[in-house]
This record gives structure tokens, sequence and C-alpha cells, in this order.
């Protein structure tokens, strides 16, 4: 079922998301500044093609103090409206029965996307 709900995502947008992240994590990367945001844009990116069966979770000794202070900055940058696009697909995607399993996955897309410093993807 998570193969299915991979394929049906990646077709119906999900590539779509994941080349806006690689594309916004290499324009980071190009300041050394930006590098280690556009890392994290591009763990979202490889997150969000195949969301199905995967989950970011943290570390095990995170949040540490590096990964709270760039969280931190992530969120006074503006990276917070990553979150609240996704939260707004999910709504928008729970509300029909068939899109539910999508809006789900926005959802944790969501969670993964506030305080991506210090997180993992896991299988």
């Amino acid at each position: 079922m998570k193969s299915l709900g991979n394929i049906l995502w990646l077709l119906f947008g999900g590539l779509l998301i994941a080349l806006i992240y690689f594309l916004v994590g290499l324009v980071m990367c190009i300041t050394i500044i930006g590098i280690p945001f556009g890392l994290q844009l591009f763990k979202l990116g490889n997150y969000a093609l195949w969301p199905f069966g995967r989950e970011m979770v943290f570390g095990p000794n995170e949040p540490g103090c590096l990964s709270v202070v760039m969280n931190l900055i992530w969120i006074l940058l503006g990276w917070w409206e990553i979150a609240i696009l996704h939260g707004i697909f999910g709504l928008l995607f729970c509300l029909t029965i068939v899109g539910i399993p999508w809006g789900l996955q926005h959802f944790k897309m969501a969670l993964g996307s506030i305080f991506p410093f210090g997180q993992l993807v896991r299988s």
C-alpha cells in the first residue's frame, strides 16, 4: 500500500514539491552561510519524494544547542511559511475522503518542516 501511495503522491504533485525543495536548496547552497539551510531543504525534498511509510524524527542526541539555534534562525528567516503551506494543502486534501491520506502526509511534512535541524528521515 505504501508503494501505491508513493506513486500516486509523485504523480499528483509530490514530484513538483520535491523539485521545488531541491531547486531552492541549490540556490541556498550558493553562499557558505546558506549551506546548512540548503542541506535541510535537500532533506525535506528527499522526504517529499517518498513520504508514505517514512517519518521525520529527532536524532538520538537531538535537539542539541546548535540545532535549537539553527531552528530558531530557520523560523526567523521565514521558513515557517513552508509549514503553513503544507498545513493549508493538508486541509484542502482532507476536504475529500479520497484525499485524506495525502492530507495526512502534508500534515506530517508540516511538522517536519517547522524544526528540520536535528531531525532524521526514518523508514
